[in-house]
């Protein structure tokens, strides 16, 4: 699904900001761009253009409110809804709160923050295109999140391992590591049947195509990913095993350290992250939209 400009063209006035690279595998810092202000074609398609370069964008002081990281969300395509209810923005169900803030003895938000590897929303038929991640409130120290070029981890696989999941597909399952306990004293919420039958599992390419640079990369994650089809138990465990243990190697990693009003685009086609987490007193609150992708091939 390509990104299209549907609105503010002519009218709107040019914006003018820097992509600068960072220094890391990934990524590119937007200086100078104020998404509460309306963007034209042109600048649109700049950002476009440098988010399927880059893979993770990081936009910098944008003091915008929900009604506008929703819109501009909007521009990439159709946004989805996540199963865990409770933790949508009261009148915005498009914003999705992470937070370990507790209120009135209940969580705000989800609290894990995503411990373990994964590409938000593999586990869909139509897993994430893109997530967009707004800094509302930071911890004083902790809270950063790492991104993993999976483009770079499948171009770099060995020999005997790329041929071992040639052609080959995985299941993901939103439940696979649900009960864990991934930051301390924090468990996810129970799930009903009715969300239980919103994310039954999903069969995708062990390696998928990006649908908009061709670019292959590994579609596995640890959070997700159950087990590779058409393999003995014991031989799917040890490839999968391999291959998460390769996709985070250092050398395809950017550490991202959060500042207030940060707002961080990222290819879910191309990345899987992980957030570190912080000490539980201190407080954190981020507000995260999701642009549903393609179909994996």
């Amino acid at each position: 699904m390509s990104a299209v400009a549907t609105t503010h063209t002519n009218e709107v006035s040019a914006q003018h900001f820097e992509v600068i690279p960072l220094d890391a595998p990934l990524g590119a810092e937007i200086i100078g761009l104020d998404l509460g202000r309306p963007l034209g074609a042109d600048d649109f398609a700049r950002v476009h253009r440098a988010h399927l370069d880059h893979g993770l964008l990081v936009f910098r002081e944008q003091r915008i409110d929900p009604e506008q990281q929703i819109a501009f969300s909007r521009r990439f395509g159709t946004l989805q809804i996540h199963v865990l209810k409770q933790f949508l923005l009261s009148g915005h169900p498009e914003v999705f709160i992470i937070s370990n803030i507790v209120e009135n003895g209940q969580p705000i938000g989800l609290g894990d923050a995503g411990k373990f590897w994964h590409s938000d929303l593999s586990y869909k038929e139509f897993p994430s295109l893109g997530s967009m991640l707004l800094a509302q409130e930071l911890p004083e120290e902790g809270g950063d999140t790492l991104f993993a070029s999976q483009q770079l981890a499948y171009e770099s696989l060995p020999g005997e391992l790329r041929q071992a999941i040639e052609g080959k597909r995985a299941a993901h399952s939103y439940t696979a590591r649900y009960a864990d306990e991934v930051f301390s004293g924090i468990r996810r919420p129970t799930l009903t049947e009715a969300q239980l039958a919103e994310v039954k599992a999903v069969v995708h390419p062990v390696v998928r195509s990006h649908p908009e640079t061709g670019r292959k990369g590994l579609f596995v994650n640890e959070n997700f990913t159950t087990h590779i089809l058409d393999l003995p138990e014991d031989e799917s465990r040890q490839i999968l095993a391999e291959l998460f243990a390769h996709s985070a190697r250092p050398e395809f990693i950017y550490r991202h350290q959060w500042q207030p009003h940060d707002m961080l685009f990222w290819d879910n086609r191309a990345l899987i992250h992980l957030a570190t987490g912080c000490p539980g007193h201190l407080r954190r609150r981020m507000h995260r939209t999701t642009i549903q992708g393609d179909v994996p091939f």
